[in-house]
């Protein structure tokens, strides 16, 4: 069994993977807020609250609310505390709290007072989040076995690094779009040979990919640049600014985030087709390399049939609130279309559907000479023409 394992193609890439969790794990965190050692973090249930000072302005709640709450965990655990929330006027931000809600608070402490501050955050949330998180990947591992135990490790690894290597350097100020394209290649390599393992099919499903996220990446620099786009378009972008980092080119961000958003569609558009190429050619190892191509490219004209509208739901979908808006209002459409932040989600989906397009010949021409035998003997067998026979 054990040397059944180690012979899988796969084995190598999964145990550079693993390795690589291990590493990105164990990375430091550079962006650390001393502000916020000051405070314990403490999950706390709300026994009582104070609404008295609340105040209501139509649909907006403001002022503050008085919580009384015991603290469920952390070095202060089981102490009953008054903890303070306040509403700044804001239906996105804001929360009314309510008894026998878990909340997380923060928790100020003193060496001879000791506890002089709590605050309120917000919902604690995290336990459910880890358990749609578990059920997620055991499924996924129950479903696919040993191919699930993979995804799970792709999964983790392109998580960890965005968090831990993407967001640092952007914040840095290394350029975007090299980093983004450095980022893609390598989420490309690692996630597609933890799916064939380190062999051709690999290599042809990686340079398709890589292809269709450099045509994205080209069209984005381009079309940013002609309908005078800015990277400001970007949600919470001017608090980032406001924060100390004005010296970052939010454009160029925001052209590195089309591509990179992209590129998890190419890849499985690339999966698709290199797999059917790899049937083909399994089926009758003598087919030519223009057959295999063709093989590739009718497989990826019905797979981006449907893609292409996924991406597009897949990008709106956020945006429904604000369609909502402008049709409630009776907006013009030509005035919808010419504002900037619009214009930037058009941007978006056009050129990732672009890639889409571009990825399935590409694919299929990398897996045709890759997969297909390079010297056929004999021309592909085609279905027999029982024509005759039914006559009979």
């Amino acid at each position: 069994m054990l040397k059944k394992i180690w012979k899988a193609k796969s084995f190598w890439p999964t145990v550079i993977t693993l390795a690589a969790i291990i590493i990105l794990l164990l990375m430091p965190d550079r962006y650390v807020n001393p502000t916020y050692d000051r405070y314990d973090r403490c999950k706390a249930k709300v026994l009582e609250v104070d609404n008295s000072l609340l105040m209501q302005s139509g649909l907006i709640t403001y002022g503050e609310q008085v919580c009384t709450v015991e603290l469920l965990n952390g070095p202060h655990k089981g102490q009953i505390s008054p903890a303070l929330n306040a509403l700044a006027g804001s239906l996105q931000t804001d929360k009314v709290f309510e008894a026998g809600d878990i909340i997380l608070v923060l928790v100020g402490t003193d060496a001879t007072e000791g506890i002089y501050k709590v605050t309120t955050v917000d919902h604690y949330r995290m336990n459910w989040e880890i358990l749609i998180l578990i059920a997620f990947a055991l499924f996924l591992i129950v479903f696919a076995r040993w191919t699930g135990v993979r995804a799970v490790l792709a999964f983790t690894f392109t998580v960890l690094c965005i968090w831990r290597i993407l967001i640092p350097c952007l914040l840095d100020g290394i350029s975007p779009i090299p980093l983004g394209a450095f980022i893609t290649t390598i989420l490309a390599v690692i996630i597609l040979t933890l799916v064939y393992g380190i062999d051709r099919r690999a290599l042809a499903a990686i340079l398709g990919s890589l292809l269709g996220t450099l045509v994205t990446m080209v069209l984005a620099v381009i079309f940013m640049h002609v309908l005078k786009i800015q990277g400001a378009v970007m949600e919470y972008s001017e608090s980032l600014l406001y924060s100390g980092y004005a010296h970052l080119n939010l454009t160029e961000i925001f052209i590195a985030s089309i591509f990179i958003a992209s590129s998890g569609a190419l890849m499985d558009i690339a999966v698709d087709i290199t797999s059917g190429v790899h049937e083909v050619v399994t089926v009758d190892p003598t087919v030519s390399k223009r057959y295999a191509i063709k093989a590739g490219l009718n497989i990826g004209r019905a797979a981006i049939s449907t893609m292409t509208t996924t991406l597009l739901l897949a990008y709106s979908g956020s945006y429904v609130g604000l369609l909502m808006v402008f049709v409630a209002q009776g907006t013009p459409l030509v005035n919808i279309l010419n504002l900037n932040y619009v214009s930037a989600e058009i941007v978006n989906t056009i050129i990732g559907s672009f890639g889409l397009i571009t990825v399935a010949p590409f694919t299929a021409i990398t897996s045709g000479l890759l997969l297909a035998d390079r010297k056929p003997k004999v021309k592909p067998m085609m279905p027999a023409d029982n024509s005759e026979n039914a006559q009979t």
